[in-house]
């Protein structure tokens, strides 16, 4: 499956960086932290919290395809052999097919050498412990408020409707609500769905429980 959103973010913050200040002869943390935001569309560098990539945590030296507890590598990549030290890094991202074709990344790669050496010396630098990313993956669900917790969800026609706990309730065309799961440390409690808002115009969400089990019993078939 494409990974567009993820890749049209990346693409965009990375050709604002590449742009920028002039280059030094090493890589620049402080421009480093700012081509990393575009990273973090679709990675964490919190160990463990993997998001659409695996968390970039220690990923220094670390053998590739490696990751704990990430499932979606590809074969391809599992087998490459490659250990992300700087050489096979700054191959990586100018061009992830040519690296390991079949590769499950859906990302054209970075063509601004300059931009390439900031991205690495920040990566190398969060991995060895000399400085802090922040950990821009997903909202902790368990501290969701009253007005994002889910007590009922009813469907009918093409509507479903949503009560939350502070007693409102949320109407949304079928093809606008998504169901989705967290089973992480930091998603919502069993049986406590939560409501999150995806779309600028408030007509698009996505209700995310913490088990797939969960979904069919949650919803009840009622019009009146």
């Amino acid at each position: 499956m494409k990974r567009q959103p993820c890749r049209r973010a990346i693409l965009a913050a990375l050709a604002t960086l590449a742009f920028g200040a002039p280059a030094h002869g090493e890589g620049d943390l402080v421009r480093g932290a700012q081509a990393a935001r575009a990273c973090m569309e679709c990675h964490s560098f919190a160990p463990g919290r993997h998001m659409t990539g695996p968390s970039l945590a220690g990923v220094w030296g670390r053998k590739a395809g490696t990751a704990a507890g990430f499932a979606r590598y590809s074969d391809a990549l599992k087998r490459s052999g490659l250990v992300w030290d700087e050489r096979h890094l700054d191959e990586w991202l100018t061009k992830p097919a040519a690296v390991v074709p079949g590769n499950a990344m859906d990302f054209p790669g970075i063509a601004d050498s300059r931009t390439r050496a900031d991205l690495l010396a920040y990566v190398k630098a969060v991995s060895s412990g000399r400085v802090s990313a922040p950990d821009r993956g997903l909202p902790n669900l368990k501290e969701a408020d009253a007005a994002s917790q889910v007590t009922a969800i009813r469907y009918c026609g093409d509507t479903y409707r949503l009560t939350t706990a502070d007693g409102k309730t949320h109407a949304f065309w079928e093809f606008n609500l998504r169901f989705k799961t967290d089973g992480s440390a930091e998603g919502p409690p069993a049986g406590k769905p939560v409501l999150l808002g995806t779309g600028m115009r408030g007509d698009r969400a996505a209700v995310v429980f913490s088990r797939p089990e969960e979904i069919s019993g949650f919803i009840r078939r009622q019009c009146a």
